[in-house]
């Protein structure tokens, strides 16, 4: 992460304790001394002093997001002012797809409705069709042969 937003490790340390109660466990927690071993041992960090002799943290998806609001270098400024307008971003497709949704809705009850107009018609029209099929009386004056 220190990479990442162009600061010292010790920095980055020294920043996250500064600004701890912005950390809750589910944005940054410490590694134990046995996952830092595992670290060094994979070749990750050259050695823990790389971390200035302290237990690194570990950053979920909020805490690195959060870091960018409390790191001073360029680029974490950078990176915040990114994030914000990404949030800005989502929050108007969040809206205009809520508006959209509203008006499928709307829409779903009055084809709704329509539907239940033309069926009524369809069968006034099947009503009228049957009453002609019968058969007609004959009129006018009746001649009688002779």
């Amino acid at each position: 992460m220190a990479l990442l937003y162009e600061v010292k490790p010790i920095a980055l340390n020294q920043a996250v304790k500064r600004n701890i109660d912005r950390f809750p466990d589910d944005f940054a927690f410490r590694l134990d001394k046995s996952e830092a071993d595992s670290l060094v041992s994979q070749n990750v960090i050259p050695h823990i002093k790389y971390f200035g002799g302290s237990l690194p943290y570990a950053f979920t998806e909020q805490g690195i997001a959060m870091l960018s609001s409390i790191l001073k270098s360029k680029r974490a400024v950078k990176i915040n002012i990114a994030i914000m307008r990404i949030f800005v971003k989502l929050r108007s497709i969040i809206l205009t797809h809520k508006e959209i949704e509203q008006k499928l809705y709307e829409l779903e009850h009055k084809v709704g409705r329509i539907d239940d107009e033309v069926i009524t018609i369809l069968n006034t029209i099947r009503r009228l069709m049957k009453e002609e099929e019968k058969p007609k009386k004959k009129f006018g004056f009746i001649r009688d042969r002779e």
